[in-house]
């Protein structure tokens, strides 16, 4: 395989329009703007995690139903991104940022509102045609908005969104979903969700598209053997984090027996090791690809191993979330090298699969987890998820054996 001891700015060359202004503090608002949006999304999409058993509860169905709540956005976000990039290929990107930011504020407004169950899912409809189509656009922004020095810093701030939502806006919507009632915690984030729309407005500079990226251009990514091994990587860890982490309140509560102050607390403390897994990723994944990525599933792995085994006491389970956290915080950004790398010259493309590929696993291991769930224990989830993720530590290895990038075969 080539080797990946290259750059997260490499990656994005300075091209297209240049930054948007002369002004840096104008350039790293936009930078601002786009993070804030991912934010927004990250956290509309995983909040459910932290209201499952309350949601649940006031709609009559099973945690595993509830589960749907995460299932059904990363469907359509597989769908949407490649569909909805190649649709739009020939349109601004500013307009379509404020579009998707548009469609989250609406989404999360149905769910406050929602008389039935199968409201809240018609607006995680929504949620999943948000993600497939900012998330394609925005992640791969980077190099559009600030100087060719300052794309790695940038990218690593993008992407601190992902654990950001954890560590902030869950614990937080969690904590005004148990003082004032889950649908008051959709409020509080549509509420959020406007003040980013308006935010994109203010401070985003035109983003006239660069490039078309169409269908056959993402299947024949699809040919390149490192671009496959991308998606091996991210459906195996995927797999392996989202079919137990979304089930980790339920486990909290019925194996740890823990409270709603401190499921709160495991929550942000796990978020903020996540922050921290994303810089660190970002310090070193260049430099070393497969030892970070392997370490990062390895740990997984024996974090989802363990808490079956010491997390009736809380103060392991506390310890374990932690490190957890720590590693889950680097996989994003593991990924999405894996998949600029095997396309250097078509990052959009490359942010198309890898959202997609993301996306769609994050709903099937919801799903897979839930089917899990409802058959067996908290427990045996746990368990299951360490399995997988073991699969992708050998995967990992395998990859030492990957032909170089430009080969197909």
């Amino acid at each position: 395989m080539t080797s990946l001891n290259t750059t997260t700015a490499a990656t994005h060359p300075s091209g297209g329009d240049g930054p948007p202004g002369p002004s840096p503090s104008v350039r790293w608002l936009a930078v601002a703007a786009v993070t804030s949006g991912i934010f927004s999304i990250v956290t509309t999409e995983i909040l459910p995690i932290g209201l499952l058993d309350e949601i649940g509860s006031d709609f009559g169905v099973s945690d595993g139903t509830a589960g749907l709540m995460m299932t059904m956005p990363g469907l359509l976000a597989a769908l949407c991104a490649p569909l909805a990039t190649a649709a739009t290929a020939r349109v601004d990107r500013r307009l379509m940022l404020c579009l998707f930011t548009t469609l989250l504020l609406v989404a999360n407004l149905l769910v406050a509102a929602a008389p039935g169950y199968w409201l809240v899912l018609v607006s995680r409809v929504l949620v999943g045609v948000v993600i497939g189509g900012f998330w394609s656009i925005a992640i791969g922004l980077a190099e559009r908005l600030v100087p060719a020095e300052s794309v790695g810093r940038a990218t690593a701030v993008i992407f601190s969104a992902v654990p950001l939502g954890s560590v902030l806006g869950v614990p937080a919507g969690t904590f005004i979903g148990n003082t004032a009632g889950w649908r008051t915690a959709f409020v509080v984030m549509s509420a959020f969700t406007l003040a980013v729309l308006i935010l994109i407005v203010l401070v985003m500079p035109p983003l006239p598209p660069t490039g078309t990226t169409d269908l056959r251009a993402l299947a024949g990514l699809l040919k390149r053997v490192n671009t496959r091994f991308a998606l091996l990587l991210t459906f195996l860890v995927v797999l392996a984090h989202f079919g137990t982490y979304t089930y980790v309140i339920p486990f909290l509560h019925d194996v740890t027996g823990a409270g709603p102050h401190l499921t709160t607390a495991a929550l942000l403390a796990y978020g903020a090791a996540g922050i921290a897994g994303n810089f660190l990723a970002g310090a070193t994944i260049a430099r070393h690809p497969r030892a970070v990525f392997g370490t990062v599933a390895a740990v997984i792995a024996a974090v989802t191993l363990l808490l079956p085994v010491a997390g009736r006491d809380p103060v392991a389970a506390l310890a374990l979330l932690i490190v957890w956290g720590l590693a889950y915080g680097a996989v994003p950004l593991c990924s999405q090298t894996w998949f600029v790398k095997a396309a250097p010259a078509a990052p959009e493309a490359a942010s198309v699969l890898f959202t997609a590929s993301f996306q769609a696993t994050l709903s099937l291991g919801a799903l897979t987890g839930g089917a899990v769930l409802d058959r067996t224990s908290p427990s045996a989830v746990m368990v299951c998820g360490s399995v997988v993720a073991t699969l992708t530590v050998l995967a990992v290895l395998r990859a030492a054996a990957v032909p170089p990038a430009g080969r197909t075969d």
